[in-house]
């Protein structure tokens, strides 16, 4: 199904794929929760991320308009990132799946365990 064919069956997969995908969440969540960060306190608090991975999900957050990146012309360079209005724009989506986690995540885990001891295949 092409791009365009997809977002009319499903009108929110644009979104999805530029929200969640992997790792834009927990680094938008960081940037919201934390404020201004450098790379490398974003790194320390996303510890299984690698510096790669982080360099190109930030890059791909700004080119999105979600980030910002700040460059300080200083010795040594310093570079800061932070949530854009833009992204403070996803902050009630943010409170929306919280809300959902903490009222229904107990609900899923206990489906998981109840089809698990049917067992059926993984899918």
């Amino acid at each position: 199904m092409a791009g365009d064919e997809a977002a009319r069956a499903c009108p929110i997969s644009p979104v999805v794929d530029l929200v969640f995908s992997r790792w834009s969440t927990p680094i938008l969540w960081v940037l919201k929760e934390h404020g201004r960060q450098r790379f490398v306190q974003i790194q320390r608090r996303l510890p299984p991320i690698t510096p790669k991975v982080l360099t190109q999900r930030l890059r791909q957050l700004e080119r999105d308009g979600l980030i910002t990146r700040t460059h300080h012309a200083e010795i040594p360079p310093r570079v800061e990132y932070e949530i854009s209005d833009l992204g403070r724009t996803l902050s009630p989506v943010f409170t929306a799946l919280t809300e959902w986690s903490d009222t229904h995540l107990a609900g899923v885990e206990q489906a998981r365990r109840a089809y698990d001891r049917a067992d059926r295949p993984m899918p």
